[in-house]
């Protein structure tokens, strides 16, 4: 069964109109039909996990919408307008280049963009501190120098940076150690909370997904789709104590028992 999407009268920010990618030309689909459809919340936005099995399509979905790929057939849209241009999104590997500082590699997009003035260096500034940075500018952004959760912190920087009200998020703590990760996904709580902004965020880790979501969409394959939605029913501001609470290890272990199911019915 895949999820219906009601249209709300709140404004629409990220819609996919039965999209499909083909590599054969029709003879299987990687993804088919598929559907989604992100509104913004009044004073919240959104954080959106998507959630399911290695090659279901959800990295592919991330690129759809950032414009880095388009698929065979179908709509996708931005605002309620076809996606134009690149949507912010930081990857699960390190994308810095090396042999650019910390405070050049955040900057690069205001620089493609020639916005590299006086108002925009504050801007960089108010980032740097935002994301745990200060102190690491003239770094060269190479993992001998940095650890990875500083590079992931660039990463995402620099994603922040063009003033975007959309992140696009693939895997990016999942290289990371279990106390970087959670220092991270604190981050990115925080980040959510202070920005108001979209965030799509693709993960394997149930228990990610509930931490930091809003509501988790989970996926099946051959072709992917999404066959089931939860709506994360916990405060907006979240610390380690919400990974003790009753109602988030229920939730996680629901979306386990759905991934089971899933499997037990050869979905994937």
């Amino acid at each position: 069964m895949e999820v219906a999407f009601e249209n709300t009268p709140l404004p629409d920010i990220i819609e996919l109109k039965n999209v499909s990618q083909t590599y054969d030309g029709g003879k299987t689909y990687v993804i088919k039909d598929y559907n989604l459809l992100i509104e913004d919340k009044p004073d919240q936005g959104q954080f959106v996990v998507i959630l399911g099995p290695s090659g279901c399509g959800k990295s592919t979905i991330l690129r759809f919408i950032a414009g880095l790929d388009k698929p065979t057939s179908g709509e996708v849209l931005i605002k309620s307008e076809p996606v134009c241009g690149y949507v912010p999104m930081v990857f699960q590997q390190y994308s810095n280049i090396p042999w650019l500082t910390v405070l050049q590699n955040i900057m690069l997009p205001l620089k493609y963009k020639k916005l590299d003035d006086e108002e925009h260096r504050e801007k960089v500034q108010d980032i740097i501190k935002q994301v745990g940075l200060e102190g690491h500018e003239d770094k060269y952004a190479q993992d001998i120098l940095l650890s990875g959760g500083q590079l992931q912190r660039v990463a995402i920087a620099r994603s922040l940076v063009v003033g975007s009200d959309i992140l696009l998020m693939d895997e990016p703590f999942g290289a990371l150690d279990i106390h970087t990760r959670l220092q991270m996904q604190l981050l990115l709580s925080r980040i959510w909370q202070t920005l108001k902004a979209t965030i799509v965020f693709v993960t394997h880790d149930i228990g990610e997904a509930v931490f930091l979501g809003d509501d988790i969409y989970l996926m099946s394959a051959n072709p992917g789709k999404i066959v089931k939605s939860f709506h994360v029913d916990l405060p907006l501001e979240r610390n380690i104590d919400t990974k003790r609470s009753k109602k988030f290890i229920d939730l996680v272990n629901e979306i386990e028992d759905s991934l089971f199911d899933l499997i037990g019915r050869h979905l994937f």
